[in-house]
């Protein structure tokens, strides 16, 4: 890794760092230069191959296995940073969706693990961060991965909606408290990526063929397209932008409704 690293010698912490989005936004991070904190909940060999691409990048990685919906355990994660500098880039990837279940049918259950997971975790890492951060004298970077459905309803993903509609405004909200102390926040809002959380439609040429005829570009995106965009958030050269979010769905979202 040369000094042209966008992200040259900073420490990121990527939340949901062992699959899709979340895996390719530490690996494009460390070919910019950075060191890592691979945050995983359960997919061990996701992590470690996660780990072995920041590493042949030539930087530092570190795996912690955390629950994001468990306060006390972000708590602890940024008390421990397991030799690494304070974070300065946070990306909060780690997400669960829940489809196919109208509200009429959707238990408490199985609302409250998709808020928790992907309003309640973004939170709890955030407000840890903007902690430390003001600590070791401001500044810093925070990406929220919301998605489309940030604006878009969804028939029966209600929760999911709910979830990622809250970031959106819990971005912009975070974006202005702390903008005094000089930390940026925004969003990124994926369409339909090729990730294990669409692999039930990515998998199935009928289904697949079905989603891009929506999409005016024709096909779903990839992980390493929306890492690009991550990068150039978490870089000096978005340091003037803030409580933004930027879709990144191959035009899908002008798309809606068309034709009504």
């Amino acid at each position: 890794m040369t000094d042209a690293g966008r992200l040259q010698n900073q420490v990121a912490l990527v939340t949901g760092a062992d699959s899709g989005i979340g895996q390719a936004i530490a690996e494009a991070f460390a070919r910019e230069g950075a060191d890592l904190l691979i945050i995983y909940h359960s997919d061990t060999a996701g992590a470690r191959k996660t780990l072995a691409a920041v590493e042949r990048a030539g930087r530092h990685g570190v795996l912690r296995q955390i629950d994001v919906r468990d306060q006390r355990a972000v708590a602890e994660l940024f008390d421990d940073h397991t030799g690494l500098r304070t974070p300065f880039i946070l990306v909060n990837a780690a997400g669960v969706g829940a489809g196919g279940v109208p509200v009429s049918e959707t238990t408490g259950d199985a609302w409250e693990r998709v808020i928790r997971t992907d309003l309640y975790g973004p939170f709890y890492c955030s407000r840890h961060f903007v902690q430390a951060r003001k600590a070791d004298g401001g500044r810093g970077k925070i990406i929220n991965i919301t998605s489309v459905h940030e604006a878009i309803p969804s028939p029966n993903a209600a929760a999911y909606g709910a979830a990622k509609g809250g970031l959106l405004t819990f971005t912009r909200s975070l974006a202005l408290e702390v903008a005094p102390d000089w930390i940026n926040v925004n969003a990124i809002a994926p369409g339909m990526i090729k990730t294990p959380m669409t692999a039930d439609r990515v998998s199935d040429p009928d289904k697949l063929r079905q989603a891009e005829s929506r999409i005016p570009l024709g096909r779903a995106g990839e992980p390493w397209e929306v890492a690009g965009l991550a990068v150039y958030l978490a870089s000096p050269a978005a340091d003037y932008v803030t409580g933004q979010s930027f879709t990144i769905d191959g035009g899908l979202e002008m798309n809606w409704g068309q034709g009504a």
